[in-house]
């Protein structure tokens, strides 16, 4: 399952990526916004972190208007690695040598379709592990000694 959240900025983009995910079959559990009123992201981005640290879900997406804030918020919770991600290859990148497990992106510089290719990628992309996942146990290790 994968949990998606978006402010006020995100709402409309979140909207047809649902739409998206049920033609698809893709299961998805939406904690919101549940409309274009103004609010703020750092809300939603906290629910989606917290619904992974829970195990409720492997993966989640944000959308702000440009993704930049509410990956920052992301990454405050340990254990996630967020990234804006704004094309197709870089969302395989994402996966494949970071394990990225939340993606954010910006409803104001993406087109729905172009949205859907980089989650598309994204969630078909394997991770290599090997030398990368020496580098996410570094990762691991610089979060267990700052993030108290």
């Amino acid at each position: 399952m994968i949990v998606i959240g978006a402010d006020h900025g995100g709402y409309k983009l979140k909207e047809e990526i649902k739409r998206y995910f049920e033609e698809k079959g893709i299961e998805y559990k939406d904690i919101g916004t549940h409309n274009e009123e103004r609010t703020d992201y750092p809300i939603y981005a906290k629910k989606v972190a917290e619904a992974i640290q829970k195990k409720e879900s492997d993966v989640g997406i944000l959308i702000c208007r440009s993704g930049y804030g509410m990956t920052v918020v992301a990454n405050k919770f340990k254990g996630i690695r967020a990234a804006t991600i704004g094309n197709e290859e870089a969302a395989k990148f994402a996966k494949a040598d970071d394990d990225i497990n939340v993606i954010t992106l910006g409803g104001d510089y993406l087109t729905t379709n172009q949205a859907i290719c980089i989650i598309r990628n994204w969630l078909g992309e394997k991770f290599k592990g090997g030398r990368y996942e020496d580098r996410l146990k570094m990762l691991e290790e610089i979060e267990n000694n700052n993030m108290k």
